[in-house]
Protein backbone atom coordinates (compact mmCIF):
# COMPACT_ATOMS: atom_id res chain seq x y z
CA UNK A 1 0.00 0.00 0.00
CA UNK A 2 1.52 3.39 -0.96
CA UNK A 3 2.05 6.00 1.89
CA UNK A 4 -0.27 8.92 1.19
CA UNK A 5 0.83 12.34 -0.42
CA UNK A 6 2.08 15.12 2.55
CA UNK A 7 0.94 18.67 2.84
CA UNK A 8 2.45 21.23 4.64
CA UNK A 9 0.33 24.03 5.37
CA UNK A 10 1.67 27.17 7.14
CA UNK A 11 -0.64 29.35 9.76
CA UNK A 12 -3.09 26.29 9.89
CA UNK A 13 -4.09 26.32 13.68
CA UNK A 14 -7.32 28.66 12.74
CA UNK A 15 -8.88 30.16 9.89
CA UNK A 16 -8.40 29.82 6.25
CA UNK A 17 -5.29 27.71 7.06
CA UNK A 18 -7.47 25.57 9.60
CA UNK A 19 -9.52 24.82 6.71
CA UNK A 20 -7.20 23.96 3.95
CA UNK A 21 -5.27 21.52 6.44
CA UNK A 22 -8.88 20.09 7.27
CA UNK A 23 -9.73 19.53 3.53
CA UNK A 24 -6.18 18.11 2.27
CA UNK A 25 -7.13 15.93 5.08
CA UNK A 26 -9.99 14.97 3.83
CA UNK A 27 -8.72 13.92 0.70
CA UNK A 28 -6.28 11.78 1.99
CA UNK A 29 -3.21 13.89 2.57
CA UNK A 30 -1.37 13.67 5.70
CA UNK A 31 -1.00 17.05 6.96
CA UNK A 32 1.31 19.15 8.40
CA UNK A 33 -0.26 21.61 10.45
CA UNK A 34 2.00 24.57 10.67
CA UNK A 35 1.89 27.17 12.81
CA UNK A 36 4.08 29.48 15.52
CA UNK A 37 2.32 29.32 18.64
CA UNK A 38 2.41 25.88 19.62
CA UNK A 39 -0.36 25.73 22.11
CA UNK A 40 -3.10 26.85 19.61
CA UNK A 41 -0.85 24.44 17.34
CA UNK A 42 -1.17 21.25 19.18
CA UNK A 43 -4.65 22.18 19.91
CA UNK A 44 -5.79 22.87 16.03
CA UNK A 45 -3.54 19.17 15.73
CA UNK A 46 -5.98 17.40 18.26
CA UNK A 47 -8.95 18.91 16.99
CA UNK A 48 -8.37 17.51 13.04
CA UNK A 49 -6.61 14.09 14.46
CA UNK A 50 -9.89 13.39 16.12
CA UNK A 51 -12.11 14.15 13.21
CA UNK A 52 -9.94 11.64 11.20
CA UNK A 53 -7.19 13.68 9.59
CA UNK A 54 -3.67 12.29 9.47
CA UNK A 55 -2.20 15.34 10.98
CA UNK A 56 0.64 16.34 12.72
CA UNK A 57 2.33 19.41 14.24
CA UNK A 58 5.24 21.42 12.49
CA UNK A 59 6.13 24.41 14.83
CA UNK A 60 7.08 27.02 12.51
CA UNK A 61 7.94 31.05 12.46
CA UNK A 62 8.01 32.24 8.58
CA UNK A 63 10.32 34.84 9.74
CA UNK A 64 13.16 32.80 11.42
CA UNK A 65 15.70 31.13 9.30
CA UNK A 66 16.22 28.70 11.86
CA UNK A 67 12.86 27.92 12.58
CA UNK A 68 12.27 27.05 9.17
CA UNK A 69 14.99 25.59 8.72
CA UNK A 70 13.85 23.20 11.70
CA UNK A 71 10.55 22.54 10.55
CA UNK A 72 12.42 21.35 6.76
CA UNK A 73 14.80 18.92 8.73
CA UNK A 74 11.25 17.22 10.35
CA UNK A 75 10.01 16.09 7.18
CA UNK A 76 10.89 13.19 4.83
CA UNK A 77 8.52 14.01 2.23
CA UNK A 78 6.32 16.88 0.67
CA UNK A 79 4.01 17.08 -2.04
CA UNK A 80 2.17 20.13 -1.46
CA UNK A 81 2.92 23.50 0.24
CA UNK A 82 0.28 25.93 0.88
CA UNK A 83 1.78 29.25 2.18
CA UNK A 84 -1.06 30.34 3.84
CA UNK A 85 0.51 32.07 7.39
CA UNK A 86 0.29 35.85 6.75
CA UNK A 87 -0.49 39.52 8.80
CA UNK A 88 -2.27 42.86 8.03
CA UNK A 89 -0.44 44.59 10.27
CA UNK A 90 -3.30 46.63 11.83
CA UNK A 91 -4.77 49.69 10.12
CA UNK A 92 -5.14 52.74 9.13
CA UNK A 93 -2.13 52.20 6.69
CA UNK A 94 -2.51 55.69 4.75
CA UNK A 95 0.81 55.53 2.70
CA UNK A 96 1.66 59.33 4.34
CA UNK A 97 1.71 57.99 7.90
CA UNK A 98 1.78 54.25 7.87
CA UNK A 99 5.48 53.47 10.05
CA UNK A 100 8.60 52.05 7.95
CA UNK A 101 8.50 49.56 10.43
CA UNK A 102 5.03 48.05 9.83
CA UNK A 103 5.60 47.56 6.21
CA UNK A 104 8.96 46.17 6.79
CA UNK A 105 6.92 43.39 9.50
CA UNK A 106 4.51 42.49 6.93
CA UNK A 107 6.63 42.24 4.23
CA UNK A 108 8.56 39.64 6.39
CA UNK A 109 5.80 37.69 6.91
CA UNK A 110 3.91 37.71 4.09
CA UNK A 111 6.17 37.89 1.39
CA UNK A 112 9.65 37.14 2.65
CA UNK A 113 8.15 34.46 4.47
CA UNK A 114 6.81 32.67 1.37
CA UNK A 115 10.00 32.98 -0.49
CA UNK A 116 12.08 31.38 2.86
CA UNK A 117 9.47 28.40 3.60
CA UNK A 118 9.70 27.53 -0.53
CA UNK A 119 13.18 27.50 -0.76
CA UNK A 120 13.31 25.60 2.26
CA UNK A 121 10.91 22.90 1.17
CA UNK A 122 11.95 23.15 -2.13
CA UNK A 123 14.56 19.97 -1.85
CA UNK A 124 11.69 17.80 -0.83
CA UNK A 125 9.16 19.01 -3.43
CA UNK A 126 11.60 18.20 -6.29
CA UNK A 127 11.31 14.44 -5.67
CA UNK A 128 7.46 14.86 -5.40
CA UNK A 129 6.06 12.89 -8.72
CA UNK A 130 3.16 15.62 -8.63
CA UNK A 131 4.71 18.70 -6.32
CA UNK A 132 2.38 21.57 -5.82
CA UNK A 133 2.33 25.45 -4.55
CA UNK A 134 -0.20 27.40 -3.48
CA UNK A 135 0.19 30.99 -2.16
CA UNK A 136 -2.20 32.79 -0.47
CA UNK A 137 -2.79 36.23 -1.58
CA UNK A 138 -6.38 38.47 -1.54
CA UNK A 139 -7.90 40.12 -4.12
CA UNK A 140 -6.40 43.42 -2.60
CA UNK A 141 -3.34 42.44 -4.32
CA UNK A 142 -4.64 42.77 -7.91
CA UNK A 143 -3.06 46.14 -9.28
CA UNK A 144 -5.86 45.69 -11.97
CA UNK A 145 -8.52 45.97 -9.59
CA UNK A 146 -7.08 48.72 -7.25
CA UNK A 147 -6.75 50.99 -10.33
CA UNK A 148 -10.19 50.14 -11.52
CA UNK A 149 -11.58 51.35 -8.08
CA UNK A 150 -12.33 50.98 -4.45
CA UNK A 151 -11.04 47.14 -3.62
CA UNK A 152 -10.87 47.53 0.06
CA UNK A 153 -9.45 50.18 2.19
CA UNK A 154 -6.36 52.23 2.15
CA UNK A 155 -3.64 49.57 2.76
CA UNK A 156 0.43 50.44 2.23
CA UNK A 157 1.37 47.48 3.95
CA UNK A 158 -1.06 44.78 3.23
CA UNK A 159 -2.15 45.25 0.25
CA UNK A 160 1.28 45.99 -1.85
CA UNK A 161 2.51 43.00 0.14
CA UNK A 162 0.17 40.66 -1.84
CA UNK A 163 1.12 42.54 -4.82
CA UNK A 164 4.50 41.78 -3.98
CA UNK A 165 3.36 38.24 -3.95
CA UNK A 166 1.71 37.92 -6.21
CA UNK A 167 5.07 39.10 -8.56
CA UNK A 168 7.14 36.10 -6.77
CA UNK A 169 4.49 33.33 -7.56
CA UNK A 170 5.03 34.69 -11.44
CA UNK A 171 8.66 34.36 -11.04
CA UNK A 172 8.73 31.03 -9.58
CA UNK A 173 6.83 29.81 -11.68
CA UNK A 174 8.89 31.01 -14.88
CA UNK A 175 12.12 29.53 -12.84
CA UNK A 176 10.03 26.05 -12.44
CA UNK A 177 8.33 25.74 -15.70
CA UNK A 178 10.72 22.97 -16.86
CA UNK A 179 9.75 20.47 -13.87
CA UNK A 180 6.56 19.11 -12.78
CA UNK A 181 6.08 21.81 -9.72
CA UNK A 182 3.15 23.94 -9.93
CA UNK A 183 2.55 27.51 -8.38
CA UNK A 184 -0.16 29.59 -8.05
CA UNK A 185 -1.58 32.23 -5.86
CA UNK A 186 -4.83 31.92 -4.83
CA UNK A 187 -7.93 34.65 -3.25
CA UNK A 188 -9.95 33.04 -0.79
CA UNK A 189 -12.45 36.03 -0.74
CA UNK A 190 -13.09 38.20 2.27
CA UNK A 191 -13.62 35.80 4.61
CA UNK A 192 -14.93 36.02 8.53
CA UNK A 193 -11.59 35.24 10.47
CA UNK A 194 -9.58 37.34 12.75
CA UNK A 195 -7.36 39.02 10.02
CA UNK A 196 -9.88 41.22 9.80
CA UNK A 197 -12.16 40.54 13.15
CA UNK A 198 -14.35 38.37 11.83
CA UNK A 199 -16.20 40.95 9.45
CA UNK A 200 -15.93 39.17 6.48
CA UNK A 201 -18.85 37.24 4.59
CA UNK A 202 -17.33 34.31 3.60
CA UNK A 203 -16.51 30.97 6.04
CA UNK A 204 -13.19 30.20 6.47
CA UNK A 205 -14.06 26.60 4.69
CA UNK A 206 -15.62 28.36 1.88
CA UNK A 207 -12.08 30.53 1.49
CA UNK A 208 -10.48 26.95 1.77
CA UNK A 209 -11.53 25.84 -1.17
CA UNK A 210 -9.57 27.53 -4.18
CA UNK A 211 -6.73 27.20 -2.35
CA UNK A 212 -7.49 23.13 -1.44
CA UNK A 213 -8.51 22.96 -5.52
CA UNK A 214 -4.77 24.69 -6.64
CA UNK A 215 -3.06 21.84 -4.29
CA UNK A 216 -4.66 18.77 -6.15
CA UNK A 217 -4.25 19.81 -9.90
CA UNK A 218 -3.86 17.24 -12.39
CA UNK A 219 -0.60 16.93 -13.93
CA UNK A 220 -0.20 19.64 -16.62
CA UNK A 221 -2.74 22.07 -14.75
CA UNK A 222 -1.88 25.77 -15.18
CA UNK A 223 1.06 27.33 -13.39
CA UNK A 224 2.29 30.98 -12.77
CA UNK A 225 -1.81 32.30 -12.38
CA UNK A 226 -3.73 34.05 -9.44
CA UNK A 227 -7.28 32.16 -8.94
CA UNK A 228 -10.58 32.34 -6.84
CA UNK A 229 -13.31 30.68 -7.34
CA UNK A 230 -15.04 32.03 -10.11
CA UNK A 231 -11.36 31.31 -12.11
CA UNK A 232 -8.45 33.55 -13.43
CA UNK A 233 -7.92 37.12 -11.02
CA UNK A 234 -6.32 39.78 -13.24
CA UNK A 235 -2.63 40.72 -11.55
Amino acid sequence: MSEPNVALVTGANKGIGYEIAAGLGARGFRVGVAARDDARLQEAVKTLVEKGVDAFGVLLDVASDTSVAEAAAQLSRLDVLVNNAGITGGMPQHPTGVGLDTIREVVETNVLGVIRVTNAMLPLLRRSESPRIVNMSSSVGSLTRQSAGDQGPISAAYAPSKSFLNAITVQYAKELRDTPILINAACPGYCATDLNGHRGHRTAEQGAAIAIHLATLPDGGPTGAFYDDEGVVPW
